[in-house]
């Protein structure tokens, strides 16, 4: 397995928002093969950071790299040629196309695209309601279907490195249930996961490792495990 310091890494980044200072000296690193986790309340800079290392926003300071090189001066299609892809908070899919055109766009950067169909099934094997709803406009999906359209589109470009930005975001307990079944399968095939949830005590539950942010700054980082115990995480975030 690689390092944290060979797979990815942040290193005291920083991200404004004109005069707003969203997230200030963020330094953490996930290890291939784990799935790290952010928590932290609205507002913390969760998203702001995945924003960043997915290239949407530009850090004022500090630097992100990963497998070695430096790309937090890349542009985000560059990033996502890396094999680093997003599922993004609100789901981010296009209402307006079919299930099966918003799965054949998460496509476009894949290393083979002779895959294509067997990439497909794949994603019905993870998420067999998209296959019953292929033909389908994704405005028309469910809220979970939606959220599983967009797990799957970011699966169709073969990351190393995948991004989950709120995943259970609105979902019924019994959708929630099955998204995290699916993150952990996920795992389990080989990507590596940085996960930014609400539902901290299922996120640290899930987790290797775990970033408490707090006021844009990573005010706690250690095994979820001992997260999980810590006296300050249960009671601002576990509802203990």
């Amino acid at each position: 397995m690689e390092t944290a310091d060979q797979f990815f890494q942040c290193e005291n980044v920083s991200v404004a928002y004109g005069a707003i200072q969203a997230i200030h000296d963020v330094s953490f690193k996930v290890a291939k093969g784990q799935i790290v986790t952010l928590i932290g309340s609205n507002g913390a800079g969760k998203s702001t950071t995945l924003r960043a290392i997915s290239g949407l926003v530009k850090p004022s300071k500090g630097r992100i790299l990963y497998k070695g090189e430096v790309i937090s001066t890349l542009a985000p299609h560059e990033i996502v040629r890396r094999r680093i892809c997003q599922a993004p908070e609100g789901r981010g899919i296009f209402l307006n196309l079919s299930v099966e055109e918003n799965l054949d766009l998460g496509a476009w950067c894949a290393p083979d695209k002779s895959t294509l169909k067997d990439d497909l099934e794949k994603i019905f094997g993870l998420f067999p309601r998209l296959k019953e709803r292929l033909k389908q406009n994704a405005g028309t999906l469910s809220g979970g279907e939606q959220q599983m359209l967009a797990i799957g589109r970011a699966l169709m470009g073969h990351p190393d490195f995948i991004l989950l930005d709120e995943p259970s975001l609105g979902l019924a307990p019994q959708v929630i249930e099955k998204i995290f079944e699916i993150i952990l399968q996920i795992n389990r095939e080989g990507k590596t996961v940085l996960l930014v949830e609400q539902n901290a005590l299922q996120a640290l539950q899930i987790a290797h490792y775990g970033i408490v942010l707090e006021s844009g700054s990573v005010k706690l980082q250690g095994p979820a495990k001992d997260l999980l115990k810590s006296d300050e995480v249960r009671k601002a975030y576990l509802g203990v």
